[in-house]
């Protein structure tokens, strides 16, 4: 099951999408210890990390904790300055791949930064910056795409086939327009046509939520691993029977006390590597995500957003497993 992205070896073909706000070291840690193959951060601003931005590199605190190969994402539209950031990451904090942002939708970033899903309206300009970061870095750099800013541009294809030329060991396709933000469907389709039209690893990425999927996709598109993205949001669990069903064995059913270790587990990470006052207030959103759909899950969130306090939330999380929140 495992692959290549340059030299850096993926153990299997399930791995973790960056997300915005999600994808930090604690939750990737999370997605470890259920099995995950590789994971990418959250991305990070080019710009910010040459200007030595503290509360940006604050972001990459706890991956040296990490036991999985990872890359760390940068965005931006200056191919120099995210040549700079990209060695700066590497000489300092050991990244092992670098992965650019091509793919982020909102106005923010892809409007008026024109980075992100910006950058696949000018298919000279991905050229430049996949090339001046891997011209400045040892590690392999990857890149993560939409299909395309519209219907109307759909060019992944084309994007695919330039960012190999310039020099990337593996692109991930989201196959999203920019227009489409995380609407409608993801057309599986156009990851096909980029494997096909490629000799780099593809990766495809969009509307997974189930094991199901994971092979499904793997099976229709022929690419060579699959990341994950919101649907690990409070079930990490997905990864670890993603790979049961991949190797034929039994899917695994997740009770109330388990979900409540692995909650307490990632919350315990989130104060290791952001503090106390920081964590909590993260938490709180993982809280909602981790009970999706279960009886007095809203009472739950309501009861934690009263909180900033990690005690509280520790005795609240040990309260709904006892069943007493009927009290509340």
């Amino acid at each position: 099951m495992s692959f290549k992205i340059g030299n850096v070896v993926i153990k299997n073909k399930v791995l973790m999408a960056p997300m915005a706000g999600i994808s930090n070291a604690a939750y990737m840690k999370i997605c470890e210890e259920m099995g995950i193959g590789y994971a990418v951060t959250e991305l990070i601003s080019s710009e910010a990390i040459v200007r030595g931005n503290k509360k940006t590199f604050d972001m990459l605190k706890g991956l040296d904790t990490l036991n999985i190969p990872y890359a760390i994402q940068i965005f931006g539209a200056n191919g120099e300055v995210m040549a700079k950031a990209a060695k700066i990451l590497v000489d300092n904090f050991n990244a092992k791949v670098i992965d650019i942002n091509m793919g982020c939708p909102v106005p923010k970033v892809a409007v008026r930064s024109q980075a992100g899903s910006g950058l696949l309206k000018d298919v000279d300009k991905v050229y430049d910056i996949v090339k001046a970061v891997v011209s400045s870095v040892l590690v392999p750099v990857t890149v993560k795409i939409r299909s395309g800013w519209d219907f109307d541009s759909i060019n992944a294809v084309t994007v695919a086939k330039t960012v190999e030329r310039a020099g990337a060991r593996a692109i991930c396709v989201h196959p999203r327009t920019r227009t489409q933000g995380y609407s409608g469907k993801a057309d599986w389709f156009i990851i096909k046509q980029v494997k096909e039209s490629v000799k780099i690893p593809v990766i495809g990425n969009g509307d997974i939520k189930s094991c199901y999927d994971v092979k499904r996709m793997l099976d229709e598109t022929g690419c060579d691993a699959v990341m994950i993205g919101r649907g690990l949001l409070g079930n990490p669990w997905l990864i670890k029977n993603s790979l049961n069903y991949l190797d034929g064995k039994a899917l695994i059913e997740v009770d109330l006390k388990e979900r409540i270790e692995v909650m307490k587990r990632h919350l315990k990470y989130l104060v290791e590597f952001k503090g106390e006052k920081i964590a909590a207030l993260e938490f709180r959103n993982h809280i909602a995500w981790y009970f999706k759909g279960m009886s007095f899950s809203k009472i739950l969130k309501n009861k934690v957003y009263q909180t900033s306090n990690i005690r509280d939330i520790i005795k609240i999380l040990n309260e709904f497993e006892e069943g007493n929140y009927e009290e509340w």
